[in-house]
């Protein structure tokens, strides 16, 4: 034990209380995916099939949220009625979300008067659309300064989004819109009041608030323990999504789309995607790696799925040119039709980056460092050079007029859609994705059952996930260690162990051997 981890340490220890969510639904065991590593590994059409039905059950909340979607999709049909503009904010996945949200507005009003109407903003600014901010979202002053940064006015709508309901810096971002704006603000959650409230006195002052609308769309435990970039942030992308393009239509239309939603992913096979897993997991064991190709209208969402296996699975992340990165991801996203690597940006959001320039935080949310995330058309011939041995692989994926064609050498799929509105394909691309990359990481044993033993513990809320994951696994061996010990273990594996392994299996070696 140092020093330094010590008291890293001692001063989780002081605020533990506030970050003991091991109750709440979202991060509970869900009882069909127990084997799911195993199924990963010996029968990957069961392991799809049990992730799309969770997926499907995802999508039967939402078709019975659709009467409090509409609420909201007056909000905003109001807002832009009385000339003022809509907001939306998250951190992590919803963040992502939040951005895919007004990058799919942008696409459908290029050049019309309503193109700059909607705005959205993350926990660490676009920056964080790639590379996790740390410890950014622990503080609810930093959601206020990004609200009142980002232009939010009195008359302006926003919608804080929230995978778990106890997000601070989305609290905070909430809460000041109540100050500034004398339209209520809506907060977006999956878990239900009762549990939040006992758990996060944060949580209970936004519930309790009247000044705030609130729609809980809990749809239960995670396919992946604890990984709320599936089925919570589906949802939640869904009913945000959808509030924001039917604002001008009826609830009925709103209705007959969610269901339409609903019949097609249940109806549609998606059995396909094995093959794209075989052949990816197996680059990935050889040593090779991945460039997801895409163009501006898809990217958004292929970005989110892969950027987002890194902190879930304690992958090395997206490497910047800018930086010493220890070592190149196993994947990346690349433009080819971008020269460099701000217009490949500008294509990806359909605007302008924006980014904190805070003196405080020393650019890590710069536009310098995101810049240094370059994924034009240089990025094949840089892996190249940086990857080798590694084969650098392709994957494109499309939108064409018939749907979403996919190709990997020698495989390729066009699933065939009719929708619409452009957020009902993205829906159909991110629970694919998603469930793609998650299988992807049971072959290559990044969790065991469903429990997601590679958590990156890099906020609060992940530290007492880890150490709630730790005591599973220690007590499964019959040894006893309190949660304080497992703590000072944890911080002191942190400070020596290499970016891609597990703290969780890592520390509970460490505390073994520290009580033989």
């Amino acid at each position: 034990m140092t020093k330094e981890s010590n008291i890293k340490a001692e001063s989780f220890l002081a605020i533990a209380s506030q970050y003991k969510l091991g109750s709440l639904v979202t991060e509970s065991s869900h009882p069909d995916t127990k084997n799911l590593s195993f199924l990963a590994v010996n029968d990957l059409h069961a392991a799809i099939s049990a992730l799309k039905k969770l997926d499907t059950k995802t999508l039967e909340v939402l078709y019975s949220k659709v009467n409090e979607i509409s609420t909201l999709k007056d909000a905003i049909r109001d807002t832009f009625k009385s000339g003022n503009d809509v907001y939306f904010c998250g951190c992590g996945a919803t963040g992502r979300l939040s951005l895919t949200i007004e990058t799919l507005w942008r696409q459908v009003y290029r050049n019309r008067p309503m193109e700059n109407r909607v705005f959205s903003f993350m926990s660490g600014g676009d920056v964080a659309l790639i590379r996790s901010i740390e410890n950014f979202e622990d503080y609810t002053q930093y959601g206020a300064r990004q609200l009142v940064e980002a232009g939010f006015k009195d008359g302006d709508l926003l919608v804080g989004i929230t995978e778990g309901g106890e997000t601070p810096i989305v609290i905070g971002a909430v809460e000041e819109a109540v100050k500034l704006s004398k339209r209520k603000p809506y907060f977006m959650y999956c878990n239900p009041d009762d549990i939040l409230c006992k758990v996060a006195e944060r949580s209970k002052k936004v519930i309790e608030n009247p000044g705030i609308v609130k729609i809980n769309l809990t749809v239960g435990p995670m396919g992946i323990t604890g990984s709320t970039r599936m089925q919570s942030s589906t949802v939640l992308l869904a009913a945000a999504g959808l509030a924001l393009f039917y604002y001008d239509r009826s609830e009925k239309e709103l209705g007959n789309t969610t269901k339409n939603l609903l019949e097609y992913w249940n109806s549609t096979d998606i059995s396909f995607i094995g093959e794209y897993i075989e052949s990816e997991s197996g680059f990935y064991k050889n040593g090779d790696y991945l460039l997801y190709e895409s163009d501006s209208f898809l990217g958004i969402t292929i970005i989110t799925d892969t950027t987002e296996r890194s902190p879930t699975f304690s992958l090395y992340p997206f490497e910047n040119v800018n930086e010493k990165d220890p070592k190149i991801s196993l994947c990346y996203l690349y433009m080819p039709s971008s020269e460099d690597s701000e217009t490949a940006w500008e294509k990806l959001l359909w605007r302008k980056p924006r980014t904190l320039e805070w003196p405080d935080i020393n650019g890590i949310a710069s536009m310098k460092r995101l810049l240094g995330f370059d994924f034009s058309s240089k990025v094949l011939e840089r892996r190249k050079r940086e990857g080798k041995p590694g084969i650098q692989h392709i994957f494109r994926i499309d939108k064409t007029k018939d749907g979403i064609e996919f190709l990997l050498e020698k495989h390729i799929h066009m699933l065939h859609t009719s929708f619409a509105d452009p957020i009902c394909d993205h829906l159909v691309l991110k629970m694919i994705l998603n469930i793609h990359s998650t299988l992807i990481m049971g072959r290559l044993g990044r969790y065991e059952g469903n429990v997601m033993t590679y958590v990156k513990a890099s906020n609060n809320k992940l530290i007492d996930r880890s150490i709630r994951y730790i005591d599973l696994i220690l007590k499964n061996e019959n040894i006893a260690a309190s949660y304080d010990e497992i703590c000072h273990a944890l911080y002191d594996v942190l400070e020596v162990m290499p970016l891609d392994q597990s703290v969780v299996l890592n520390t509970v070696e460490e505390i073994k051997s520290r009580k033989k």
